[in-house]
Parts: structure tokens; C-alpha cells; sequence
């Protein structure tokens, strides 16, 4: 069975993530990207465009002091969405973050046009970032 090619586009964003590689980054995320995350605290919110996204994952690992680590578990994809399963540990504060969460995305044309981060344990994300 072969991998849908929408597989390889989060393998690759997933590669230019963990190296804060942000030229080969933007190759995968359209300009006009919507990125959604969910919750009550200061990261949550829609954010609208390449550049507004890109600065929310600046954020993360501002805020975080560079400790923001996820960790791929797998990637399902079809034509019409890509999940892929991840676990985060990060600290900052005194705070420590060690949860699953999800990425569900639309993929155009080899690009992201839209994501959603969708936690395990949205208390204890909303008591991290918070």
C-alpha cells in the first residue's frame, strides 16, 4: 500500500517544524492559511495567514524557552483531510506540558490551507499556556 501524498507533505512540514527551518516551512503552508486553536488562554484564537501562523509557532517556543517538542505517532490521510497524532512535552514557568494532541488539516495542492489543534486534555493545555 502506498502512502497518499498528502502524508508526505506533513512528514516534510513536520521536518521543517523541528528544524525551525521556516523557508522550507512556508514551501507547505499556503499564504492564506487558517490555523485554529482551541481553548482559554493566550494562544488561543483563529489565526489567519502564513505570517500570523508562523508567529503563533514563534510564540510557542518563545514562551517555552526553545522546550516545545512534539513528537510524531502517525499520519492518516485521504483527498479530503490529514490527521496526524502527536505527543508535546514542554515546560515553561514551573509548568510542564506532556499531552497527545491531533493536527487536523486540509491539504491543497501540496499546501496546508487549514489546520485545527485538537488536544487530549484541553485543561491542562489551557493551564500551560495560560
Amino acid at each position: 500500500m502506498t502512502d497518499h501524498p498528502n502524508t508526505a507533505v506533513f512528514h516534510r512540514t513536520m521536518t521543517a517544524f523541528s528544524a525551525g527551518d521556516m523557508d522550507a516551512l512556508a514551501e507547505v503552508f499556503h499564504p492564506n492559511v487558517v490555523w485554529h486553536v482551541g481553548g482559554r488562554n493566550r494562544l488561543a484564537g483563529d489565526y489567519r495567514g502564513r505570517d500570523d501562523t508562523f508567529a503563533l509557532f514563534g510564540r510557542e517556543f518563545q514562551l517555552t524557552g526553545g522546550t516545545y517538542r512534539p513528537e510524531l505517532h502517525d499520519v492518516l490521510a485521504n483527498d479530503d483531510h490529514t490527521v496526524a497524532l502527536l505527543h508535546v512535552t514542554a515546560s515553561r514557568e514551573g509548568r510542564r506540558l506532556d499531552l497527545d494532541y491531533a493536527l487536523v488539516l486540509h491539504i491543497d495542492d501540496g499546501r496546508i490551507t487549514e489546520g485545527w489543534v485538537v488536544t487530549t486534555d484541553p485543561a491542562a493545555y489551557d493551564e500551560f499556556w495560560s
